[in-house]
């Protein structure tokens, strides 16, 4: 439907389950419906079909700070927008207080959408707010989004798995590079991947660590820096290289792994282009007025 935003919006109508909501009310539950939604890793156009309906439907949306404004514009303007992001070493909202919000604004009546980056399963603490609002009573549902695993090794032109190269994928939180080093996995004959979501800490570090756990200096690595995104950087290394990297900005993701190796051989730049109007005014643009160019350039 790319280009052709009244069929779009049919279609999306047409998928609509309103049956969901009048279940969970006939089951007890009272006040509105609160549905955490991941929105993927920053490029509008990943979003699911589901993700965008919910969007456009929604009375309230409390958003991570990660989730950008292309996203929020497909929701309806006159819905309430509140960031209740969280980011290490500045003052945010508490997951406390997230709870509560989200259970008000059922408890009000409300169609609440979380919106999450990435996907809400995955490092994004969905299981505790799906305890709290369980404990009040309200009704929810998870919506996966594209996580930024899959869109860093996308973007870097590799997969997370290979037969030949890679049979496990292990996912970690590089918060903090202390915890880190009892998390990572020695390597094995059958090959893995550790993908570390929001690494911390020098570059060295993270690779002295790896290279405790029994990593060769010659693994092969890639940094992805916004990945989907205008802004997104993807640097290459091994283990050893890694000391010298520079760093890139946040959010960042790092894999660790043979499949590392299988980057073709120049490094891709991710380049979009409004098709027709100002990527700025796009608003709700619909999935085809924005064109995903992948360049290959030399390094």
């Amino acid at each position: 439907l790319a280009g052709r935003g009244d069929e779009a919006d049919a279609a999306l109508k047409s998928i609509s389950d309103p049956s969901a909501y009048a279940g969970a009310q006939a089951s007890g539950q009272v006040g509105g419906w609160v549905t955490l939604v991941g929105a993927g890793p920053g490029d509008p156009e990943l979003l699911t079909v589901r993700a965008l309906r919910l969007l456009r439907a929604a009375d309230a949306v409390l958003y991570d700070d990660l989730v950008p404004p292309e996203v929020l514009a497909h929701a309806r303007p006159e819905a309430i927008f509140e960031n209740v992001g969280k980011r290490c070493g500045s003052k945010s909202v508490t997951q406390d207080e997230i709870n509560t919000r989200m259970v008000e604004l059922a408890h009000a009546g409300l169609t609440v959408v979380r919106l999450k980056s990435g996907d809400p399963s995955l490092f994004g603490r969905s299981g505790e707010e799906t305890t709290a609002l369980a404990a009040a009573d309200v009704a929810y549902e998870i919506v996966s989004g594209v996580t930024a695993a899959s869109a860093a090794a996308a973007a870097a032109g590799i997969p997370l798995t290979d037969r030949r190269a890679s049979s496990q994928l292990i996912l970690l939180t590089g918060h903090r590079v202390a915890d880190l080093a009892q998390e990572i996995p020695a390597p094995v004959p059958m090959g893995r991947t550790v993908a570390v979501y929001m690494p911390a800490g020098p570059y060295s570090e993270l690779a002295d660590l790896f290279r405790i756990a029994g990593w060769p200096e010659t693994t092969p690595c890639v940094v992805v820096s916004a990945a989907s995104t205008p802004r997104q950087c993807v640097q290459y290394a091994t283990l050893a290289g890694f000391f010298g990297c520079e760093r890139l900005p946040a959010p960042a993701l790092l894999i660790v792994g043979e499949v590392a190796a299988l980057a073709p051989k120049r490094g891709p730049q991710f380049v979009k282009e409004p098709a027709s109007q100002d990527a700025a005014t796009a608003g709700h643009a619909s999935a085809g007025d924005l064109i995903e160019t992948i360049l290959f350039l030399a390094k």
